[in-house]
């Protein structure tokens, strides 16, 4: 069993940055692929970056590729999502999520057995 704690959300101008934290407690976070989703009003939960265990995979939405960056320090069992460029269109809740096996950095939300509470991020223009 794994929880999940995201942090880092806020309020921010378009074309600034904001860097999301998730720290993994129960089972370590080298235990598995990590991934981050978000949802916007009216929207459907949406794949923005994943992850393998040991950080060697990543993988983007395309919406988001090459303005955001997923990273992870399984020492101190966390999660990253450092976000640059951010445009009204990335507010949403951001999730992050979970899933063993940990070598497959999954896009599909339904492989991912644990999830935080969600953090918001709203971007004005």
């Amino acid at each position: 069993q794994a929880q999940l704690a995201e942090s880092g959300g806020g309020l921010v101008q378009a074309g600034g940055s904001l860097t999301l934290s998730c720290v993994v407690s129960g089972r370590g976070a080298s235990n598995y692929a990590m991934a981050w989703f978000r949802q916007a009003p009216g929207k459907e939960r949406a794949f923005v970056a994943a992850i393998t265990s040991n950080g060697g995979t990543t993988d983007y939405g395309e919406s988001v590729k090459s303005r955001f960056t997923i990273s992870r320090d399984n020492a101190a069992n966390t999660l990253y999502l450092q976000m640059n460029s951010l445009k009204v269109e990335d507010t949403a809740v951001y999730y992050c999520s979970a899933t063993w096996p940990p070598w497959n950095a999954e896009r599909n939300f339904n492989k991912y057995q644990y999830w935080g509470q969600g953090t918001q991020v709203t971007v004005s223009s």
